[in-house]
């Protein structure tokens, strides 16, 4: 018998939904980003409606009838129930199940010494020795100039080091100098989870594979002070699987000849709010607190902020048109406009330069880089890495990532 779903009117809690392709068929995986399971559910493309549906507010019934009208499908209550206890069992809806395994989790993470390195094993060696030597061999082969010794920060992308490595090589070579003096780095990463605009902290210390990168607790109660408990800690679950800021931590504990120094994660979330309504990241009160904070925080401090950042997303991988040879160029047109205007300290150009096409080309790292341009300011940078990276196999999608140092 299958068991009852928790509540009547069930909500999908927010999940990673990605295009998947079997034998010829098209399905919608499904998997919990904060990771509560590591079940990864598949649905058939043309049921992807379905999710809309499971928003609090219907039960099955009303589901069947909806999809009647809007999809001409017929799918009765009962394989609803069945899809929507498939969902329960993968802790995927918004219920007591989840809640409680979400408190689990939370906890879990908590009590741990050191956040683990999430990706290490998979993305990238989790033996040091194996993952000092393809990092030293990306580093040999990074082209560039000599270390800028005066530099305060630097753009690193956040791709995986496959696709990234030449760059992420490049930018940290040039940046070795000043990263190998610092006492504390501050990491702005892509918060890939968050659709709302929150700054998530965490008092957890970054383990790499060359050991633990400690967190500067009094610069993070700083910073809670101003974003409240409530806020800054709600979400903090999403660092345990984030990879933003630990893959541009692996690369400053490696530098560094993987002597730690103090570390502020810091995962932010989407700009949204204020690229679709008219509203200005610059005239932000909670913007300005934070800003603040880390001027006061840094200015004593041989302190570097980091920015694990990456550019634009395009193509159908991400919800786009294919792009060819024309849109291809277009799209190098457009970073490098946002490269000069990052390069030269211009945080209000660099916003409105991607407010102005409504974010057309999805820049994912456009938080982590303002907040780091505003925590600097004022300071120009100087690009040292550009590329385009695919992101589908036919070559019709494409992560572009840059590497910038801040001086």
């Amino acid at each position: 018998m299958i068991p009852p779903i928790t509540k009547p009117f069930p909500k999908l809690r927010p999940v990673d939904a990605r295009p998947f392709q079997r034998g010829g068929q098209f399905f919608i995986a499904l998997r919990d980003p904060l990771g509560l399971t590591d079940q990864t559910l598949f649905i058939p493309q043309q049921l992807g409606s379905i999710l809309a549906l499971i928003d609090g507010t219907r039960d099955a019934s009303s589901m069947s009838a909806a999809i009647a009208v809007r999809l001409g499908m017929s799918i009765s209550p009962g394989e609803i129930e069945q899809i929507l206890t498939a969902f329960d069992q993968a802790l995927l809806l918004d219920n007591d199940r989840s809640a409680e395994a979400c408190v689990q989790a939370l906890d879990e993470y908590r009590q741990a010494p050191f956040r683990e390195p999430a990706l290490a094993g998979g993305t990238y060696p989790k033996n040091p020795d194996e993952l000092r030597g393809l990092l030293q061999g990306l580093f040999d082969a990074a082209e560039g100039g000599a270390s800028i010794e005066e530099g305060r920060g630097l753009i690193s992308p956040h791709i995986d080091y496959a696709r990234g490595g030449p760059v992420y090589a490049q930018v940290w070579r040039s940046a070795r100098d000043f990263v190998r003096a610092a006492d504390l780095a501050v990491i702005f990463g892509t918060d890939h989870s968050s659709p709302s605009g929150r700054l998530t902290l965490t008092r957890q210390h970054y383990a790499t594979p060359f050991g633990v990168l400690p967190t500067e607790q009094e610069v993070v109660q700083e910073l809670v002070n101003v974003i409240g408990e409530e806020e800054a800690f709600c979400q903090e679950l999403y660092h345990r699987g984030e990879h933003s800021i630990e893959l541009a931590a692996t690369w400053l504990h490696y530098v560094r000849d993987e002597q730690p120094c103090e570390l502020v994660p810091i995962m932010c979330g989407t700009y949204e709010r204020f690229v679709g309504e008219e509203a200005d990241p610059e005239e932000d009160v909670l913007v300005e607190k934070i800003v603040d904070v880390l001027h006061s925080a840094l200015k004593n401090r041989k302190a570097i902020v980091i920015a694990a950042a990456d550019l634009s997303h395009v193509g159908p991988a991400f919800g786009g048109h294919p792009l060819d040879l024309i849109g291809r160029a277009r799209l190098g047109a457009a970073d490098e406009d946002l490269l000069e205007r990052i390069c030269a300290g211009d945080t209000h150009g660099f916003f409105e330069a991607i407010r102005s096409v409504g974010d057309i080309h999805n820049v994912c790292g456009m938080a982590p880089i303002y907040l780091t341009m505003r925590a600097l300011s004022p300071a120009k940078g100087t690009k040292v890495a550009y590329d385009r990276c695919p992101a589908d196999e036919q070559g019709t999608s494409w992560v572009s990532i840059c590497g910038v140092v801040f001086q």
